[in-house]
């Protein structure tokens, strides 16, 4: 039987996801650490900004990246797990392999 070859399609193997869901977590820590310590979310907002966006490539990484930025700049809203619902997003909604 002839099968078709994919050509430029890469998959995500299953330790890639899950460390990208350990770090997501580790991450998502590191940013509630700002509501003890508020300057530091200054410090933090931008880099886990472009964390994220280089964690996810296209348009979701972008996307997500600019929303983590925005939220880690808030103080009120530091508790919500952005890296993880990304990745949720990404793997379990959009179930990208």
């Amino acid at each position: 039987m002839y099968k078709a070859k994919t050509i430029g399609v890469t998959k995500t193997s299953k330790s890639a996801k899950k460390t990208k869901l350990y770090l997501g977590i580790v991450f998502d820590l590191i940013g509630m650490c700002p509501t003890l310590f508020p300057p530091l979310g200054w410090i933090w907002a931008p880099i886990s900004g472009l964390i994220l966006a280089s964690m996810y490539k296209g348009k979701t990484g972008k996307m997500a990246g600019i929303i983590d930025f925005a939220e880690e700049l808030l103080p009120v809203v530091d508790f919500i797990p952005t890296f993880t619902l990304t990745w949720f997003y990404v793997y379990v909604i959009n179930g990208e392999e």
